[in-house]
């Protein structure tokens, strides 16, 4: 078959590699000079920046980046963290996030008192566990069609019903369980942890999403050499030498179906197709598809801007003089930033090692941070956002004002050029209690049109999207 895919992201990506396995031929588009979307890198004064993403996560067994790495062969250069990360609480606290569970304990114990720590987290890598191993056994789910059902009896165990009532409870309602709804200092821990994880607070993520949310950093976390285009760039390889292609600078500006063929209408004219899968989210997917009734199924369970976020990133090349040997780092502000009302920042620097990215004694620095409703909340002053966060960066320790030797932001206008998505919202649909999983965006749209990427059940992150990936590709082939 002939496969469209729309983005390259990395939804679109992993759906295009398996697909491409099978030896169909798939045909990458995307709209921007360079493939990847939020999960890409980019080149500026002698620096590779990161896009978006810039922790890698999905390595483990029963994980979905892993099982696409092995059903492809696809090799990524990249290197296991030993503490994927560390916390700057407000009272000046500094955090480790350590990958062994009873040394995470200890530390949670050391920092927020032994009340309700080991049996909350504990409980939490349980759930997280059971999410992952359950993940790959249901390719299927959330359910929308008769053909669905066959692989997931199959893929039944009875442990998925025991732990289906999670979804109904909320991550406030496990940390009064084990004691920890009166400790602030925890609350604004898993609050600020499960914004950049789960895109809200505990009162609105379900125990499912938000236990496995708060235990990624227990997982594999990987750096990337070069920059995370290094992880797209060999998918993009793969798709091409199995006789894909990837067509860049061609925007998708409409959708029809004629003939049983989806009919794309791109800034470089028509193309056509056997099978449909979009990468984009579903926001913009429905601005260009003039479906009645996919508008009619979608029209009341669009988020819009009110509900979504984006973010404030910047960019920053700096000289080297004492290494970290931690490469990403939390930082949890005294004060929020001013014209966002941002709580925290997330800071990632390139490894001391990584040539490809910064000149020898020098690095780079991502650094991101949410704005809310994004379509209301314009950034006007960029120039004072960055003297606010460089002033941050200069107290805590982690950059000097005059190690800086070049910087440049972005806000959510920036991220709707960029990738074109609608208001520049990144991070994809939050978590709302509100939304069980199963009610959440399925990946068949109808027979022969599929959805993939951030909008899509799971929902955010790279194991995420690559789920979304794997659940396009299993459905297009139950369809036919």
């Amino acid at each position: 078959m002939k496969i469209g895919i729309i983005g390259s992201g990395m939804g679109s990506l992993s759906a295009g590699a398996l697909l491409a396995k099978d030896g169909h031929a798939v045909h990458i588009i995307e709209q921007n000079y360079l493939p990847g979307g939020c999960t890409s890198s980019y080149y500026r004064k002698g620096f590779i920046f990161e896009a978006g993403a810039t922790t890698v996560v999905g390595l483990d067994q029963h994980m979905p980046l892993r099982y696409i790495l092995e059903q492809t062969a696809i090799q990524i250069d990249m290197k296991p963290l030993d503490r994927p990360m560390q916390i700057r609480l407000k009272n000046g606290q500094q955090l480790e996030r350590f990958a062994n569970l009873e040394d995470w304990i200890r530390e949670a114990e050391r920092i927020f008192g032994p009340k309700g720590q080991a049996a909350f987290w504990r409980r939490a890598y349980a759930i997280s566990q059971f999410v992952w191993e359950t993940s790959l056994q249901q390719q299927s789910f959330p359910p929308s069609s008769w053909q669905d059902l066959g692989p997931m009896i199959k893929g039944f165990r009875p442990k998925q019903l025991a732990f289906a009532g999670l979804a109904f409870r909320s991550m406030k309602k496990m940390l009064q369980q084990y004691g920890l709804d009166k400790n602030p200092d925890f609350i604004a821990f898993v609050n600020e942890q499960l914004l950049i994880t789960a895109q809200n607070y505990l009162e609105e993520v379900n125990v499912l999403f938000g236990a496995t949310a708060l235990c990624y950093t227990l997982f594999g976390n990987y750096y990337v050499y070069g920059g995370l285009y290094q992880l797209v760039k060999p998918f993009c390889d793969y798709i091409e030498a199995q006789g894909g292609e990837l067509h860049l600078r061609r925007k998708v500006e409409q959708i029809k179906r004629k003939n049983g063929q989806y009919i794309l209408q791109t800034n470089q004219g028509p193309m056509a197709f056997d099978r449909l899968i979009s990468g984009i989210p579903i926001n913009n997917l429905l601005d260009i598809w003039p479906n009645k009734k996919l508008h009619q199924r979608y029209k009341k369970r669009l988020l819009q801007s009110p509900q979504l976020n984006s973010a404030f990133q910047m960019g920053i090349g700096f000289k080297r003089q004492e290494d970290s040997p931690v490469l990403h780092h939390q930082i949890h502000l005294k004060q929020p930033l001013s014209q966002i009302g941002s709580q925290s920042i997330f800071l990632s620097f390139s490894d001391p090692i990584d040539w490809y990215r910064a000149p020898l004694g020098q690095g780079v620095a991502s650094i991101s941070t949410h704005i809310p409703d994004p379509a209301r909340r314009p950034v006007k002053d960029k120039a004072a956002l960055e003297e606010e966060i460089l002033k941050v960066l200069d107290e805590e320790g982690y950059i000097a004002q005059d190690q800086v030797l070049y910087r440049h932001s972005s806000a959510s206008s920036s991220w709707e050029s960029w990738t074109q998505r609608k208001f520049g919202f990144v991070g994809g649909y939050p978590q709302f209690l509100r939304i069980k999983p199963w009610q959440m965006l399925d990946a068949r749209l109808e027979k022969g049109a599929y959805l993939c990427g951030d909008t899509a059940y799971p929902g955010q992150g790279i194991p995420g999207v690559a789920l979304s990936g794997i659940i396009a590709y299993k459905k297009l082939l139950l369809d036919g």
